[in-house]
């Protein structure tokens, strides 16, 4: 017979109990002689231990570029690798070979002033159908390769949660890793990301669209996720974050996360925003994909605005054109610097 469970202790059991409290460490005892602001005690900043300051981060190079962030907005086209992208744009439904179509496409974007292409083989949209190993490798892989020769000079990411696919890809000419499941207890594909010393994305995700306070918990959820990160052997330098718009989030937890975009600032490390045709903007305008481009431009002008570093989009021209402009009411622009 099951032994009966013992109660929690009551607030009079408590009582008398003396709390289990940390003890004081590396506090600088005052010195009334000096006066001042030394004849109070304070904390100090352990040696070992950086400021915990969010700061403007590092330059990050990025395969055959530098991204010197909060200098401007960059641009991120995507290419999904796909049959069934929710916005219509999979290459894998286009005619002939996916790698070429991939590359044509990909001519298109850089001419256009993508800063950098993000190659994806297995749809991450609400409902998704899972995609094998196998399979997403033998999509993904040619179109990376195929990139790599075509445009050496454009930094490529790959879109994945899976380790093996991103091995593939890196060892294929890849140079970034996108995590859309950043946050998953499960650290492996940052493991991944050290061994080979390439940026990771972590993006914020959950399950199911349940939160008590949204972006509280969104952050603290980002910051566990560069702590397992950095835990793993990734540089703190090599680490951006995503706040997964459309990722495990009703419609109204995603507009109150572009309401406060300038919060993921505080963890201190360059912000990806993707909105892209995604639903929301489909049902706050109640469009179908393929007619939501003005929508994404105004999310685009509103991350700018919030110091957004980097935005992913499907149709790169006029997101490009979106931020400059922004940028430079933002940023600032001297015409008579332009000559």
């Amino acid at each position: 017979m099951r032994e009966p469970a013992t109660p929690p202790p009551g607030p009079a059991d408590l009582a008398g109990r003396p709390r289990d409290l940390p003890g004081e460490r590396g506090v600088v005892p005052p010195d009334p002689d000096r006066g001042g602001g030394a004849a109070t005690p304070s904390f100090a900043t352990p040696p070992d231990a950086r400021s915990g300051l969010p700061g403007r981060p590092l330059p990050l190079r990025i395969g055959p570029r530098t991204f010197d962030w909060g200098s401007r907005t960059f641009v991120m086209g995507i290419l999904n690798v796909t049959p069934d992208s929710f916005s219509g744009d999979g290459l894998i439904a286009a005619d002939g070979d996916p790698a070429r179509a991939a590359v044509a496409l990909a001519r298109a974007m850089a001419a256009a002033g993508a800063d950098l292409l993000d190659v994806g083989g297995e749809s991450s949209r609400p409902g998704h159908a899972s995609v094998s190993e196998a399979d997403e490798i033998a999509r993904v892989v040619p179109v990376v390769r195929a990139l790599r020769e075509a445009l050496p000079d454009m930094p490529l990411s790959v879109d994945t949660t899976k380790p093996a696919v991103a091995e593939a890809a890196l060892a294929a000419g890849a140079h970034l890793l996108n995590d859309v499941w950043g946050v998953a207890p499960d650290a492996r594909l940052a493991r991944v990301a050290a061994a080979h010393g390439v940026p990771l994305v972590v993006m914020h995700n959950r399950a199911e669209a349940r939160y008590v306070n949204l972006v509280p918990e969104v952050l603290a959820d980002l910051q566990a996720a560069l702590e397992r990160a950095l835990a793993a052997g990734v540089a703190w330098d090599r680490l951006i974050v995503d706040p997964g718009f459309g990722f495990g989030k009703a419609p109204r937890h995603n507009l109150a996360l572009l309401r406060e975009l300038g919060a993921f600032r505080l963890l201190g490390r360059p912000i990806l925003l993707g909105t892209s045709r995604k639903s929301t903007l489909g049902k706050v305008l109640d469009l179908p994909p393929g007619e939501r481009s003005e929508a994404t431009l105004a999310t685009t002008a509103l991350a700018v605005a919030a110091g957004v570093d980097m935005v992913r989009v499907h149709d790169v021209r006029p997101n490009v054109r979106a931020a400059r402009m922004a940028d430079a009411v933002v940023r600032g622009w001297n015409p008579e610097e332009e000559g």
